[in-house]
């Protein structure tokens, strides 16, 4: 089995996170896609994020028919800062098995050294890199393992998204219709 985690705010989640599913799962050919919502980013310790139950469902609505997606919520169940090398560890326990992959964005490369438990988080998954438009190719550092994805680089972001919102502007298109109505339900992003 063939696992890849996805990591992060997803506040919201965007179709540019649907598309990156879609090309880990194509390209390093994964069985599952799992999307790890993160209770606090230990690099954006200020950041305050929306409820954790509005972001399941708005992954929950955005992944609707993706067979090959999940959501773990184990990190919002744990809460305070999220460090991946405790989810990557739990997962190892529950299926020694299967090959991890773990998905990160093109700007955190350069930081990978920083995370925590980095030596051993690097002997335990493969990265996949996600490629942002316009930014340079960073190779791995020296003791990671990974791949750069070549499909669907797709310029959006969730702050991007977050700031339509506040400005009075659709965002249905980014995010697709259900989630752009849960945002609106919700009344996010207004301030």
């Amino acid at each position: 089995m063939r696992v890849g985690l996805y990591g992060g705010s997803f506040d919201p989640v965007h179709v540019g996170h649907l598309l990156v599913a879609q090309a880990a799962r194509e390209e390093v050919q994964l069985d599952k896609v799992i999307f790890v919502p993160a209770a606090q980013s230990p690099f954006k310790p200020d950041r305050k994020l929306s409820p954790d139950k509005i972001r399941v469902r708005m992954l929950r609505l955005a992944l609707v028919g993706r067979t090959y997606c999940e959501i773990d919520t184990q990190e919002l169940e744990r809460g305070g800062i999220s460090y991946t090398i405790d989810t990557v560890r739990k997962y190892k326990e529950q299926s020694a098995q299967a090959e991890l992959f773990y998905l990160i964005g093109a700007d955190h490369v350069g930081q990978l050294t920083k995370w925590r438990d980095a030596a051993d988080l690097a002997a335990l998954v493969e990265f996949v890199v996600i490629p942002r438009p316009g930014q340079v190719q960073q190779e791995l550092p020296k003791g990671f393992r990974g791949r750069h994805l070549t499909g669907f680089p797709l310029g959006v972001s969730s702050s991007q998204i977050r700031e339509r919102v506040r400005n009075g502007f659709p965002v249905d298109l980014l995010t697709g219709a259900p989630v752009a109505e849960a945002i609106r339900d919700n009344g996010l992003y207004l301030s």
